[in-house]
């Protein structure tokens, strides 16, 4: 009952506005395509009822599209319509094929920039040839035929046919301008709007032609008179351009709404169906249809059933009305299709390609569709496509930096950005041989890729410079390229790469130090730290700067304080993810807090420092697996006397040691002592009281990089 509820209220008034719309693009496109009209008509009945009852996409309306009208129109011109309807037919069989192999998403890996840019090829096919029609005449039947004879149809054209045509635009622009929200669609009002004047002016203008029995007048699907080879081109052409326009189309319409995602092998196969039931019956091709799919959504669809009725109401509209569609006039339907057109050529598809360095794909397909042929426009675009990728995949930039002039020696540095592979080595090698001899070079790699020629033309400049008194760092970010060069040449066999930042020094200078003992220059290396310096000098300090400045200006305003222990291994804004400024830290021994008047003045001080000056929200204490202070409580082999001794009393001082050889327990008995400890000053207590502080305790998992946090003594696994 509440489905039924749900249909009455939301899908059924959707049904009528997509039908609102069906009824004069379906003309529209029906006579562009040098179509009988009844065909257009009829694909919006087939695409409504049968594609919509199958459909992957359930808010997806189908039906005759402007996105196929050339290749209809070229079609109808070389085979005739019984034979274009057979094709029609055909196509709607490969598409089933390729739903039911699973190919529905194969046909999304066609670059955007050329379906955008066929399709606006295709608007600007239509709007040639729909000028004609609105100046009185005829569309011919090549676009550039269409240009030749546009200036005299200017100079001869029809005021009715003018007027008419320059009105339906007028509605057709100023409709959704003036009525903000609306059931009618723009073009169903600038069509009346059109049909009335016309009417009532009485102008004798081309107007629409239906049979008055149309179901009598269906031409048949009859095989075309033509080579095989030639059907089977037409064949997988409708069957692949439907396809793409329909599962882009599909895709579109899942951004418009929160429901099901569409099953695009599903919708293949109903696209196929819709296909091959339209064909047999004489209509046009149908595609999944963006216009009328997002009027459907935007008019609050919810299931398939709109989708449905809108076929049902064109069927009845049809077969009821049909002295009512002969009133309209050419001219307005024409003009409907001159709008359509325009806005096929999207200036923000314009602005997307070229900002991602895709317009010369986009143009040299739509200028191939219009002054060649679609095919012809869509292959020259893929190759487009295909030279750009395979020139932006072999593309590096170097960059050489001096001292300046009049410096001398100094240092030098080059930065390598992008694809470095063989084909771009020589001009590598000509890049870094503008370097003066005597030099200390930083060359900075910034790979997405890195192969074994162009290795080896880093090392062989390397080794030369270096003979002749140079010294040559090779530093590098992001994949690890030149790592896994080092290791395979080593022989060790290893790939595995840890970024630099979450590196120790010695896997990060790994690559470095591996080719200088390959090349007998371990005494040019500089520590470990100096070389980590001068990593975030070059590196890291230009992306921070403004972050700490920001900080030195402000003052620190830490988040929390964290206790931790001062075991190398464990690195507090690693394993919080955190940066400057977040964390307030103490490092000890065992991640110590001596009770309050213990005698220690150091970690109390940071406690009341960070509570009653910073104002944190937060204490957390951090222990870890393998903690050297809490072995030796285990083994009680500090001495009493000793400093360590007498530090890890505070670590003992709130009760006996847990009655287990579990080191894990002993980490875990120790954290929640700390937090005791903690609760014995009296700042501690007071925030606690006031409830703007939290004591929180933490284990780190050196073996599993797992953090687990104890809150309110329980563990809380984090991994």
């Amino acid at each position: 009952m509440s489905s039924l509820r749900s249909v009455l209220r939301h899908d059924l008034p959707a049904s009528l506005v997509v039908f609102l719309i069906a009824i004069p693009l379906s003309l529209g496109i029906a006579a562009a395509s040098g179509a009988p009209l009844f065909a257009g008509l009829l694909a919006a009945v087939v695409g409504g009822i049968v594609a919509g009852a199958i459909s992957g996409a359930p808010l997806q309306v189908s039906g005759p599209a402007a996105g196929l009208t050339v290749i209809v129109a070229g079609t109808v011109l070389e085979f005739g319509w019984a034979g274009t309807v057979a094709i029609v037919a055909m196509a709607g069989a490969v598409q089933i094929g390729l739903g039911l192999s699973r190919l529905g998403r194969a046909a999304l890996a066609l670059s955007p920039a050329v379906v955008h840019g066929m399709l606006a090829g295709i608007g600007i096919v239509i709007v040639i040839g729909q000028v004609h029609v609105v100046l009185g005449g005829a569309a011919l039947s090549s676009p550039l035929d269409n240009l030749r004879e546009l200036p005299g149809q200017v100079l001869g054209h029809h005021d009715g046919s003018v007027a008419i045509g320059a009105l339906t635009v007028a509605v057709l622009v100023l409709w959704p301008r003036l009525v903000k929200v609306s059931l009618l669609p723009a073009a169903l009002i600038a069509v009346v709007a059109a049909t009335v004047t016309a009417t009532v002016a009485g102008l004798d203008l081309p107007r629409v032609a239906l049979s008055e029995a149309p179901l009598t007048r269906m031409v048949l699907p009859r095989w075309p008179d033509a080579p095989v080879a030639e059907v089977l081109v037409a064949v997988v052409t409708i069957a692949l351009v439907a396809s793409v326009e329909s599962l882009l189309s599909a895709v579109a319409v899942d951004k418009l709404h929160d429901g099901p995602r569409a099953n695009l092998n599903r919708e293949l196969v109903a696209q196929g169906t819709a296909n091959l039931v339209s064909g047999a019956l004489g209509g046009l091709p149908v595609t999944g249809v963006i216009v009328r799919s997002s009027a459907n959504v935007a008019a609050g669809a919810r299931t398939r059933v709109s989708t449905v009725l809108h076929g049902v109401w064109v069927a009845v509209f049809v077969l009821l009305f049909t002295d009512v569609i002969e009133l309209i006039p050419l001219s307005a339907l024409a003009a409907v299709l001159v709008v359509v057109g325009v806005r096929l050529v999207d200036l923000a598809h314009l602005r997307t390609f070229a900002r991602h360095r895709e317009l010369p794909v986009y143009l040299v397909t739509a200028g191939g569709v219009v002054f060649v042929d679609l095919m012809v426009g869509v292959a020259l675009g893929i190759a487009v496509a295909l030279v750009l990728t395979v020139y932006r995949l072999a593309r590096c930039d170097v960059r050489c930096t001096g001292p300046g002039p009049g410096a001398g020696t100094g240092r030098w540095l080059v930065t390598v950005t992008g694809t470095l592979a063989f084909v771009t080595a020589g001009r590598l090698t000509r890049e870094l041989g503008t370097v003066p001899p005597g030099q200390t070079v930083d060359v900075e790699l910034r790979l997405d890729y890195l192969d074994h020629g162009a290795y080896e033309a880093i090392e062989d400049w390397r080794q030369t410079y270096e003979r002749d008194g140079g010294a040559v760092r090779v530093h590098e970010l992001h994949h690890g390229w030149l790592h896994r060069a080092v290791a395979g040449r080593l022989g060790d066999g290893k790939s595995t790469h840890v970024p630099r930042f979450l590196a120790s020094w010695s896997q990060w200078q790994a690559a470095q130090t591996g080719q200088a003992g390959q090349a007998g220059r371990a005494g040019h290396a500089d520590s470990a730290m100096a070389n980590g310096i001068d990593e975030f000098q070059r590196s890291v300090a230009p992306l921070v700067r403004p972050h700490l400045a920001d900080l030195a200006a402000k003052g620190q305003q830490p988040q929390q304080l964290f206790i931790t222990c001062a075991d190398s291994r464990v690195v507090p804004n690693l394993i919080t993810a955190s940066g400057p400024g977040d964390l307030f830290c103490v490092r000890n021994i065992g991640n110590i807090v001596p009770p309050h008047g213990a005698g220690d003045h150091s970690v109390g001080a940071a406690v009341e420092y960070a509570v009653d000056v910073l104002g944190v929200a937060t204490i957390t204490v951090c222990g870890h697996s393998g903690c050297g202070a809490v072995r030796a409580l285990m083994a009680a082999s500090a001495a009493e006397d000793a400093a360590l001794g007498r530090w890890l009393r505070h670590a003992g001082a709130a009760g006996a040691l847990p009655d287990t050889d579990c080191e894990k327990q002993h980490c875990l008995a120790n954290i929640r002592r700390q937090l005791d400890h903690l609760r014995t000053y009296p700042s501690v207590e007071r925030a606690l009281a006031a409830d703007r502080l939290r004591l929180v305790g933490m284990y780190f998992d050196l073996a599993e990089a797992r953090v687990d946090v104890l809150d309110d003594g329980v563990v809380q696994s984090r991994s």
